[in-house]
């Protein structure tokens, strides 16, 4: 068996500022790597709402080709601070200490990267708006679910269900390992 792929420099960077930190809630390698993928497909403006301290940011901008640009948001402002630190001779990417709408009028975006836990209050609505034709929204930490419609906790999950039959997208849950799950949806 061999050893995993090493992480990009970038995201060593922001998992070690994680750490110092103290901040233990950030992307997964797995969804990482996806972001990084879906980024190297994109040009224009991508954005993810939550920086936390930055590893999410971390993968976009590994993945990220030519001029493209990153923005992302975080309301506490440590966190947007160390996040930022990361990116400070990096003119592709502008990390904010502000709250979510703050991007509202900086878009259309051809990648949103947003945590579905965190942003519970944002609908499919808000986010295709958000989004430019064909742009892509990631929405991930979603517990695998095989059945239909979806159950998460005992109850059926309807944030899972709303993007998943929104007209407005073609979407698709995709396994990143057993336990864990993201959305995939492209706007129509």
């Amino acid at each position: 068996m061999s050893a995993p792929p090493e992480v990009p420099a970038i995201v060593s960077r922001a998992f070690e500022v994680s750490r110092r930190a103290g901040y233990a809630s950030f992307c997964r390698n797995e969804t990482g790597r996806l972001l990084a993928t879906l980024a190297a497909t994109r040009s224009g403006t991508l954005a993810e709402f939550g920086t936390g301290c930055g590893v999410g940011t971390a993968w976009l901008r590994s993945g990220v080709r030519g001029d493209t640009r990153i923005l992302s948001a975080e309301l506490d402002p440590k966190l947007a601070q160390a996040a930022a630190d990361i990116f400070v001779d990096d003119p592709q990417v502008d990390v904010l200490a502000a709250d979510w709408s703050t991007l509202l009028d900086k878009g259309p975006f051809s990648l949103l990267f947003l945590d579905p836990g965190e942003f519970a209050e944002l609908r499919v609505d808000q986010v295709a708006d958000l989004l430019e034709e064909g742009g892509i929204v990631v929405l991930d930490d979603f517990t695998p679910c095989e059945s239909w419609p979806p159950i998460a906790y005992g109850r059926v999950d309807t944030l899972r269900e709303e993007w998943l039959t929104d007209e407005r997208f073609t979407a698709v849950e995709v396994m990143l390992s057993p336990d864990a799950s993201a959305i995939i949806a492209t706007r129509r």
